[in-house]
């Protein structure tokens, strides 16, 4: 009975994780239009991406301010591959990265082990 019971929380415990990771997933954050045209979102990097959704619009430029808050190796570079982006995150500075989305989709961007994970829907 106690393997049972073990293997029952096993399983338990890598479905969470599974969904943790791979498959939960927000709302998202609009991306604000500033003066100049531009969208723009402030994107904290801290055991993840904060807001990891972010809502924009096709053919408008993109501004991605990403502030990197840990010192985890894993969230030192983001890689936007759909637009050719791939910047390093010092810690403790905020990195611009900016880009226009001509197509609209959802585009995933991650860091350069594909551990942390976030996505662009482009409209």
């Amino acid at each position: 009975m106690d393997v049972v019971v073990v293997n029952l929380l096993g399983v338990g415990l890598i479905v969470a994780i599974v969904w943790y990771f791979w498959l939960s997933s927000s709302e998202g954050a609009a991306a604000a239009v500033t003066s100049a045209g531009m969208q723009e979102t402030h994107i904290v990097v801290k055991g993840g991406y904060s807001p990891d959704t972010i809502n924009l619009r096709a053919g408008m430029p993109v501004r991605l301010v990403f502030d990197r808050q840990e010192a985890d190796p894993c969230s030192e570079r983001v890689v936007i591959d759909a637009f050719g982006v791939s910047a390093e995150l010092p810690t403790g500075e905020e990195t611009i990265v900016e880009f226009t989305p001509d197509v609209a989709g959802e585009y995933e961007f991650a860091c350069q082990m594909g551990m942390l994970r976030g996505k662009l829907v482009v409209t």
